[in-house]
């Protein structure tokens, strides 16, 4: 019962708002953490990670993840041809 009241909470809420809309029609890839590299930002609130596309094994990039990371989550990239630059 407390699940659905969730779900059509957040459900109200996206259909009040259009921009939230539009994001929940664009493709997105899943990609899992393969190596997290380090740390980066003028405080180190952003970490470097090695992905691997699910769909696509063979190919892997490095990405800027905000928040808790470790290896083997996965995470769902809205844009998957920017690469980030390494850390030096």
């Amino acid at each position: 019962e407390k699940r659905g009241a969730e779900f059509r909470r957040r459900a109200a809420v996206v259909w009040a708002c259009p921009l939230l809309r539009s994001t929940m029609d664009m493709p997105v890839k899943l990609a899992k953490v393969n190596k997290v590299l380090g740390r980066t930002g003028n405080t180190g609130n952003v970490t470097q990670v090695r992905v691997e596309f699910l769909d696509d094994p063979t190919r892997s990039i490095i990405r800027n993840v905000k928040g808790p990371v470790r290896e083997g989550d996965i995470l769902t990239l809205l844009e998957w041809e920017r690469e980030a630059r390494r850390l030096r």
